[in-house]
């Protein structure tokens, strides 16, 4: 009797599933490593720009919903994450009567990224950030476990986009196995770059604009439109930032940059040499403040090989923060190189002390290696005393 009522249920949770599927004309999923909240706010402000009633809603650093005014709403969660919210996403779309869906898919897994995408949203567009390691725990070891773990979201009859740069064999190999289509972007010359970005606010990386770019010009939206939206789009709580503070005594003059949504060491290093091409760090001490957290072992298992391998070469002094901060320390020999520093305040003030000092200079700090725990109520702390700063 339980089985059949059970049986019963599923199939009432698949139609309705379906019909409210239906009711909304376009969903657009956005998947990858990094990038992905600042992508699907990108490509809903186009969307909005060009007159469709949007419901978006971003899963990174702060989940939130985007309502089709542009208002947020954020996700309160009384557990973990899961992705049975997407229930009540499809449900408020319905309501609303929106004409397009874009969601950040929140699963790692490959099996439930397969249900997330191909089963409960049932994509038309689905665009892929980039592939990075990050996550190794349940996506693999490689960036071709990675890529295939990304391809397990890609939807039947759907279209793919997917930067040129990351393109790997598995996604063709699924896309064609689902009847989908896959188009690769290309990349941009300098030129053409500059001209696309001008007004863009300097947070939005260069691969992100790009994707979302090719999926506004697929839809048929105006690439001056689909700009004008985008600049628009108001930034994830997690994106790349930049503030001026005046710390020590007597005050310096510092920089603030929040890069820990970049998390992994190479999303983390592609952001430094964005900085340094752009001259911003030009004559300034770099410090980096490095927050572990005690659930992404594997992470810190990442930086301390880049660390190893004198990935930062550019940064003077390290200040290490969170639970794993002793034990990356004492298995770090650099001799000549960082001073490596433990920060053992765990309030956001006191740390920002603590670093002003031992650093008897103007300098950037850089926030780097998770945004969850203290890398939140820093963000936060510099929201509040930090003054904006454009670079």
């Amino acid at each position: 009797m339980f089985a059949a009522l059970f049986v019963v249920y599923l199939l009432a949770e698949r139609f309705i599933l379906s019909r409210r599927n239906r009711s909304i004309p376009l969903r657009v999923c956005v998947t990858g490593t990094r990038g992905k909240s600042s992508t699907t706010r990108l490509i809903a402000s186009s969307l909005r720009e060009a007159g469709f009633a949007v419901l978006a809603r971003t899963t990174g650093s702060k989940p939130v919903v985007i309502f089709p005014d542009g208002d947020e709403k954020e996700i309160k969660r009384r557990g973990g994450p899961s992705i049975l919210e997407g229930k009540n996403i499809l449900k408020k779309g319905a309501e609303l009567q929106a004409q397009a869906l874009v969601l950040e898919l929140m699963s790692i897994h490959p099996e439930r990224s397969y249900y997330e995408s191909v089963r409960m949203f049932k994509p038309h567009i689905l665009a892929i950030t980039n592939v990075r390691l990050d996550h190794i725990a349940q996506t693999g070891t490689s960036k071709e476990d990675v890529a295939r773990s990304f391809a397990s979201s890609i939807p039947e009859n759907g279209t793919i986009f997917i930067l040129q740069e990351d393109f790997f064999p598995v996604f063709k190999e699924v896309a064609e196995r689902m009847r989908s289509t896959i188009i690769q972007v290309p990349g941009v010359s300098n030129t053409e770059y500059i001209q696309s970005k001008i007004n863009l606010p300097s947070f939005e990386q260069e691969e992100n604009i790009r994707l979302s770019l090719a999926v506004a010009e697929f839809l048929g939206i105006d690439k001056k439109v689909a700009l004008q939206g985008m600049m628009k789009a108001r930034p994830d709580f997690g994106s790349l930032k930049t503030w001026t503070v005046d710390l020590g005594s007597p005050p310096r003059c510092w920089h603030l940059v929040s890069c820990f949504a970049a998390n992994d060491p190479e999303s983390t290093r592609l952001v430094l040499s964005m900085f340094l091409e752009k001259k911003f760090l030009n004559g300034k001490e770099i410090i980096g403040l490095l927050n572990l957290r005690r659930d992404r072992g594997d992470r810190t298992l990442q930086w301390l090989k880049a660390l190893k391998e004198d990935a930062f070469p550019e940064v003077r002094k390290f200040f290490f923060v969170g639970d794993h901060a002793r034990a990356l320390k004492s298995r770090l020999k650099m001799p000549g190189k960082a001073e490596l520093i433990i920060s053992k305040p765990r309030d956001s003030q006191k740390i920002m002390e603590e670093i002003a000092g031992k650093v008897n200079a103007e300098a950037v700090l850089i926030g780097m290696g998770n945004m969850g725990g203290l890398g939140k109520k820093l963000v936060e702390y510099w929201e509040d005393t930090g003054k904006p700063y454009d670079f």
